[in-house]
């Protein structure tokens, strides 16, 4: 929209409370500066969607004079959406708000930005920590001292049924919204914090003539005497109705501390309160989890050991009392400030721990249980009741690319594995009310938060543990058998890549040699009882089996197998998979014999927002390679190498359908029979056969000398695709049963109003 191009917007990193990292802003304009390449403008957020985080606007302000000085200028603009409305906090009941326009020539010429006027006014900001909210100058333009405690508005007395005390904003946060004033310019969303019906949004520049630059026609066409509107900004006309919903309130509630900003140091009390009942929920592993706010303890944020101590403090002078004793404590009030985030958003991630008390390392698992968590606090079936729902929790991600090193802090503090760029995902809750602090409601919601989070820890113990169960495999080669494990991402000891050579007892082998030429399905062997997969392919042990077809079901049981040589065996968890799926290829193990080859699909990446596909192909045609040096990469059967089919884009190919019909009746789907890959280059695998898959193909790349042969393949008859298997949650609604479930809601909404 811009028309600068995406490589002209720069991402600046965020610390460890997702505020903008100064000291990477400016390094990232003395690069500038040092290239002669102009700024157009830097964008402090005033109130993220995600965090309620502040950016520290009154020293961005302060870089930009620091720069002008060396030459180098650009415009502020504060995304003040979100926290917009929370300057009516600092704002006296008796100022009249009074139009830009308007303003003496004298008082825009002091605060216009770069003066000498300005910068004494920004000093002043800085010493505003000593003062009261009560003694600003009477105009109220030097609203943002303020010390911890606000006032107790009017009607909100001690002793009064549901009372709700008054909270100041941080220090540090009254005084970035107090610099609002030397943007150059600001939006805002009366349909947030401003309590107006959506959409209500606004666009303010200091200098109006700015708004010419964004428009559509001819600034000077009007309607009559009043310029239309509709020529300003990307999305043309916009609705009055809007526009005058949020004059009506701002005029009938009010701009100022009485106003808006009353209901604001409410919210701003309760949403504290909703950080203490988030930080104090688990002390220890009682309840076999841990939630902890993004936003750190002040112990934890000084680096101090008294985390558990000061859990107990909040639980013992603030959660188990009540709102009127809770303002009489001072010391009660500074630590409840000091909990949360700048303004009303709460940002807290769970994690869990295993029956003996171990924490769980891995995110994707952190995830699914936040990701259960938020499925049982919100609607997402037609099936599901609104008015049995306790309350509602909404969830957002923490990606690596936009949070760097602020996500791999988080997820240290989670007691996760930081070493991946999984994205960590973090439930909020927004306060909007200022009541739910009163009649005992956040006992309530900690007894049904609780209730509900236990019972999800006990679907991710089972979820994750390497219990005996029973397994799954394809079966390929004749003169040799292999056994390819069939993966599941959703339980623990399914969640591994599994390629062994086996033997079957003499009956079971020529039974599976008849129904091989006899049946079209896949011929699956399936353990006859639950067995410890990974204590017999350690031990290369043997197992009963049952040969099977999806179609036949049991066509032979009680065959013994016995594990000669194990080629693969890697786990799949998330911290053995990479990143993201490969592009320009797509990488399969290769095994067998020159004679009898097969490949299986390398699964190098999961995740929730893709389906990954399972395929496996036995007695392929290769070409164009030595049979004997293939042999000896080969180990006469007993190794595994790397088959890389170049040109087939595996990241484009996400996500894969949902369902293993979808793939059967695509006559155009890439790996079926008879299908040809014109370059497969193969590759010596550097890692043992219990190495995991991360960095695999990244390891590749780096050292050309692991590959040793390139050819292409043609697929035969033996070829399987799976997604559900693979796929499948046994704990989860399948989507397409979700999805069909709002589809004849919606179709019954539609013949009820035909009638």
């Amino acid at each position: 929209i811009a028309g600068i191009g995406s490589g002209n917007i720069i991402g600046i990193k965020v610390d460890h409370a997702a505020r903008v990292d100064l000291t990477d802003l400016e390094a990232k304009l003395n690069e500038h500066l040092r290239d002669f390449r102009a700024v157009y403008a830097v964008v402090a957020v005033i109130g993220s969607t995600e965090e309620g985080a502040v950016d520290p606007l009154q020293k961005i302000l302060e870089l930009r004079q620091k720069f002008q000085a060396k030459g180098l200028s650009f415009l502020v603009h504060a995304d003040a959406a979100w926290g917009g409305y929370f300057t009516t906090m600092l704002r006296k009941a008796k100022r009249e708000f009074m139009p830009a326009g308007l303003k003496k020539k004298k008082e825009r010429k002091e605060k216009a930005a770069g003066s000498d006027a300005f910068a004494e006014r920004m000093a002043s900001l800085a010493v505003a920590e000593e003062e009261d909210d009560d003694e600003g100058s009477d105009d109220g333009s030097d609203a943002d001292a303020a010390s911890e405690i606000s006032v107790v508005h009017p009607g909100r007395e001690p002793g009064s049924d549901g009372f709700v005390p008054g909270l100041s904003l941080r220090v540090e946060t009254q005084r970035d919204l107090a610099a609002l004033r030397y943007c150059d310019s600001v939006t805002v969303d009366p349909h947030k914090a401003g309590y107006i019906p959506y959409p209500a949004g606004a666009l303010a520049y200091r200098d109006g003539r700015s708004r010419h630059l964004v428009t559509w026609t001819s600034p000077y066409l009007s309607r009559g005497s009043v310029t239309s509107i509709g020529i300003y900004g990307v999305e043309g006309s916009k609705p009055g109705a809007s526009a005058v919903s949020t004059w009506l309130s701002n005029k009938c509630i009010g701009l100022h501390e009485k106003g808006y900003g009353a209901l604001m140091s409410e919210v701003c009390f309760t949403s504290s309160m909703f950080s203490a009942l988030w930080a104090a929920m688990t002390p220890d592993k009682e309840h076999g989890f841990m939630c902890i706010p993004f936003n750190m303890l002040p112990s934890e944020a000084s680096g101090g050991s008294g985390v558990d101590a000061e859990k107990k403090r909040i639980r013992s002078e603030i959660l188990e009392k009540e709102n009127a004793d809770i303002v009489k404590d001072e010391s009660a009030m500074k630590l409840l400030r000091s909990l949360g985030s700048d303004l009303n958003i709460n940002a807290f991630a769970l994690n869990w721990y295993d029956e003996k008390g171990n924490p769980n390392e891995d995110v994707e698992e952190a995830n699914y249980l936040m990701e259960r968590v938020v499925k049982r606090l919100s609607i997402e079936t037609p099936d599901d009741k609104p008015t049995k729902i306790p309350f509602y929790l909404t969830s957002t991600e923490f990606e690596h690319e936009l949070y760097g090193d602020c996500a791999a802090n988080y997820k240290r503090r989670l007691g996760l594995d930081a070493s991946t760029q999984q994205p960590v995902m973090v439930l909020r809750n927004v306060v909007m009310s200022p009541f739910p602090t009163t009649r005992g409601f956040l006992k309530t919601v900690e007894k049904t938060f609780i209730d509900v989070v236990k019972e999800e820890v006990e679907v991710c113990r089972k979820r994750n543990n390497d219990a005996p169960d029973y397994h799954s495999f394809l079966i390929h080669g004749d003169k040799r058998i292999y056994l390819s494990y069939r993966t599941m991402f959703h339980i623990g000891s399914h969640r591994r890549q599994l390629i062994v050579a086996a033997e079957l007892d003499e009956h079971g082998l020529q039974v599976y040699r008849d129904c091989k030429t006899a049946t079209e399905d896949p011929l699956i062997l399936k353990t006859a009882t639950k067995i410890d997969l990974t204590r017999v392919v350690a031990g290369r042990g043997s197992f009963t089996a049952n040969l099977t077809t999806a179609s036949h079901g049991i066509l032979h049981p009680d065959i013994t197998v016995r594990i000669t040589a194990v080629l693969i065996n890697r786990s799949l968890d998330s911290a053995s998979r990479d990143d993201a799926y490969p592009s320009g290829l797509m990488p399969f193990y290769l095994y067998g014999s020159p004679e009898e080859l097969h490949v299986d699909h390398i699964l190098v990446r999961h995740d929730d927002k893709g389906h990954n596909i399972a395929l496996s192909a036995g007695n392929i045609a290769l070409d164009g390679v030595d049979t004997e040096a293939l042999r000896n990469e080969l180990q006469d059967g007993a190794r595994a190498v790397v088959a890389t089919f170049v040109g087939t884009h595996e990241a484009a190919m996400q996500p894969f359908p949902d369902t293993d019909a979808e793939v059967r009746d695509d006559a155009g789907f890439f790996f079926r029979e008879g299908a040809r890959f014109e370059r497969v280059e193969l590759w010596r695998d550097p890692y043992g056969p219990e190495v995991r898959t991360r960095g695999l193909l990244r390891e590749l790349e780096r050292n050309e000398g692991l590959r040793f042969a390139v050819g292409a393949v043609a697929l035969a008859e033996d070829v399987v695709a799976d997604v559900e298997k693979l796929n499948r949650d046994p704990w989860a609604t399948p989507k397409s049963v979700k999805v069909a479930k709002w589809r004849e809601k919606f179709s019954r909404i539609g013949r009820d109003k035909k009638r």
